[in-house]
């Protein structure tokens, strides 16, 4: 799991579901086409270039979010640094090609399949006879048997995060000669192509202490083109060299080494020559295209935000009688011509780098908790869904990047890969008059009277709302609840309350926005950018909250005429207000933008958004997993084995032994009995075509439930130096270690496609 910037994991109500008679139709046009293979939206981008155009040896310094808590990728604390170390240094059995399906890898595996089904599925493995360990032994079936019982669930002593397919197999054993392995099955299983990958040596997985403990600080023993050479916590590095076993094509590169930068900081480290290939933001996309472009100067950089008017202010000022102001001013003057001077240097330097872009094997989607409050209602869940246009937030995110804006049509695939077919259809697209007629049969009256709470419970609702994230977020706005003051306690205006409180908070929001403008009167310019159109979309979302305003005056607890369209949609006394959670840090402003715009779709069929800005920190653990939220955004990573890796994201919740309810990673709260018998079946289905097939009937009942809406496939940003090859915006497909490396002098990368290419 991960949200925008960051890579990646309550009581429930019974869910009801549709009746199967009414998805007849939604599912047979979501599957259509299911024998057409799809392909990527967008070519993976990475300079490819072939090995003899490649130079022999360097170091490539590659920037990673963090060390890595543990080299060990089936324990809970692996994230993504652990996942590029195990690619490049331990076997995989297969890996995915550029369409994201999975491919044997022949550098570890001669052929695999499926040798019998009766009366057990048996899978017999036959290893390259050259594959060996770093410390010369030979990978064999005791290294797939100790990865097994570490795996298996059987033994609680193994700190595992997941134990899915493992837990499937009866026994491991030697085959005709020691370059087999025999797995036999005790329940069919269609992802056996899944397992062992990574495969980790049995050292690691012999025994509970090894398996806890002995893979965290690094890797003893490994077998990839490169192994481990050393870890540098203090230095916030890890450092890969060729293996000198390595019976494959020998690696290019001499070194990997994998550096830990902040995200906002790697735009000035690839410019100081300190990195050469990095995940980059949209604002250092930005920079890198301004460079290549020859905009280096303050157009740009500091001092981008300043007009002639302001400029001449700061002149007056320097120049000016009040020699404590002309000494401020004067300083403020040197600060910025220092700055700029730094920008442009660094701007100059980034023009031996550039942008290469794709698509992550990863989607962002809008979840919608379904645990309770006016979300565990199907009806409104669905209205939620209807009322966007996923056309135009996918748009909002990858049009200006130059990336294809298609939205995502699938909860377990992506397009490209096997499984995928849009089964949208079963939930239906965007339809104001659909959305606004499931409220009204879910009892949710435009205009409705609201009860006034009372003061202590207003009281009390404020302390549990601002949690001590929302206190140091200063985006964070107020309950949209809360009661005007005393003196209009007699009457209310139908929908003015709506109207005065957008615009008063848009004003504030515009205060402090020119606040900022005003300390930020020497800053950059990409910044006072971003604040316009923050200003833009909050000027907007508030004058259409006016417009949905009658105005009409009306005596406390009188309904709104008939036709008054737009205001405060109520129930049994209650407003129609979701609180949707966002993280507040500088790498998640894609998110709390198509948050704005999702808020304004919703303001239109009549539902109010409280939006509560919290720490990144906190945000998936503390909210999200824990279930303190109506609205979320988030991504999920897509799998070449969606019925093993997806089962868990969307099956039904189930009371625990000690009361609690079991949602695994279904964070939504949303399933339903059907969807999880489609994956058992899915995952028992020996045929291919039959296994695809379930999928889709599971990811269109998915859509119907409404608990989760896909909405784009992340934008993959990579910045790299020019002459790095089969190095950048890696797609789906695994890298090759082994062929990435600088190229020789004169020589030229293949011209490669476009990242809008499909």
């Amino acid at each position: 799991m991960s949200y925008d910037g960051v890579g990646p994991r309550s009581v429930m109500r019974s869910v009801a579901f549709l009746a199967a008679g009414a998805l007849a139709v939604p599912l047979l046009a979501g599957c259509g086409a299911e024998d057409e293979p799809s392909k990527p939206l967008a070519a993976q981008d990475i300079a490819p270039a072939a090995r003899a155009s490649i130079a022999d040896g360097g170091t490539l310094r590659w920037a990673v979010d963090a060390v890595p808590e543990t080299f060990n990728a089936f324990q809970s604390d692996a994230d993504a640094t652990t996942a590029r170390v195990a690619q490049a240094v331990l076997p995989s059995m297969y890996r995915l090609d550029a369409n994201g399906r999975a491919r044997r890898n022949p550098d570890y595996l001669e052929s695999a399949k499926v040798v019998g089904t009766e009366p057990r599925q048996v899978v017999l493995y036959k290893l390259n006879q050259q594959a060996v360990w770093s410390d010369g032994r030979e990978i064999g079936a005791a290294d797939f048997a100790a990865q097994w019982r570490a795996l298996s669930g059987k033994d609680s002593a193994y700190w595992t995060a997941r134990n899915a397919g493992y837990d499937r197999i009866e026994k491991i054993e030697r085959g005709d000669n020691d370059l087999e392995v025999r797995v036999t099955f005790d329940r069919p299983y269609s992802d056996w192509q899944s397992l062992f990958s990574p495969l980790y040596p049995k050292d690691v997985m012999g025994t509970p202490s090894s398996f806890n403990d002995g893979a965290r600080g690094s890797l003893k023993v490994t077998a990839g083109p490169f192994l481990v050479k050393k870890v540098d916590r203090k230095k916030k590095q890890v450092r890969l060299a060729r293996n000198p076993r390595w019976w494959g094509h020998q690696a290019k590169l001499q070194e990997i080494d994998l550096k830990a930068v902040a995200r906002e900081d790697r735009a000035a480290e690839l410019a100081a020559g300190k990195i050469d290939l990095a995940e980059i933001d949209p604002a250092a996309v930005e920079r890198i295209d301004g460079a290549a472009k020859g905009s280096a100067g303050p157009l740009s950089g500091p001092g981008a935000g300043r007009t002639a008017a302001k400029a001449l202010r700061s002149w007056a000022l320097a120049h000016g009688s009040d020699e404590e102001a002309a000494e401020d001013e004067t300083r403020a003057r040197k600060k910025l011509t220092k700055a700029i001077a730094k920008w442009e240097k660094q701007q100059k330097a980034l023009r031996d780098f550039e942008v290469r872009r794709s698509l992550e094997p990863a989607y962002t989607q809008l979840a919608l908790n379904g645990a309770n409050g006016p979300l565990a209602d199907e009806r409104v869940r669905r209205a939620v869904a209807r009322a966007l246009d996923r056309k135009e937030l996918a748009a909002l995110v990858l049009k200006p990047l130059g990336l294809p804006a298609v939205p995502v049509g699938s909860h377990l695939a992506l397009s490209g890969q096997e499984a995928y077919a849009d089964s949208s259809g079963a939930l239906g697209g965007q339809d104001t008059a659909e959305a606004q007629a499931l409220l009204a049969d879910a009892g949710w009256v435009p205009g409705g009277p609201v009860k006034e709470e009372k003061k202590k419970d207003e009281e009390a609702a404020g302390a549990e709302g601002r949690t001590a994230d929302e206190d140091e977020s200063e985006g964070s706005e107020e309950s949209e609840e809360s009661e005007g003051d005393d003196e209009s306690e007699g009457t209310y205006i139908v929908g003015e309350d709506d109207k005065a409180r957008a615009l008063d908070e848009y004003e504030s929001g515009s205060r402090a926005d020119d606040k900022g403008r005003a300390e930020d009167e020497h800053g950059y310019g990409p910044g006072s950018r971003e604040g316009d159109e923050g200003r833009d979309e909050n000027r907007q979302l508030a004058q259409e909250g006016a417009q949905h305003a009658p105005g009409a005056y009306a005596p406390k607890g009188t309904a709104a005429p008939a036709g008054a369209a737009g205001g405060v949609l109520a129930k049994n006394g209650k407003a129609l207000s979701l609180r949707f959670v966002l993280p507040s840090g500088p790498g998640s402003e894609p998110l709390r933008t198509v948050a704005a715009r999702i808020s304004r779709m919703l303001l239109k069929v009549g539902i109010r958004t409280e939006t509560v800005k919290v720490s990144d920190e906190s945000y998936f653990k503390d909210h999200v997993a824990s279930g303190e939220y109506d609205l979320a955004l988030y991504s999920w990573p897509a799998s070449a084995f969606p019925a093993t890796d997806a089962r868990p994201i969307y099956s039904k919740p189930v009371p625990a032994a000690d009361g609690s309810l079991s949602v695994e990673q279904n964070y939504t709260r949303v399933g339903t009995d059907q969807v999880d018998q489609l994956f058992d079946r899915a995952l028992a289905a020996l045929d291919a075509g039959e296994e695809r097939s379930l999928i889709r009937k599971a990811d269109s009942r998915i859509w119907a439930a409404a608990g989760s809406i896909p909405l784009y496939q992340r934008p993959q940003l990579t910045a790299a130096r020019k002459n790095l090859v089969n190095a950048g915006a890696f797609g789906f497909q695994t890298p090759v270690y082994e062929d990435m490396g600088f190229l020789k002098k004169g020589a030229k990368a293949a011209p490669g496609p476009s990242a809008s290419s499909s």
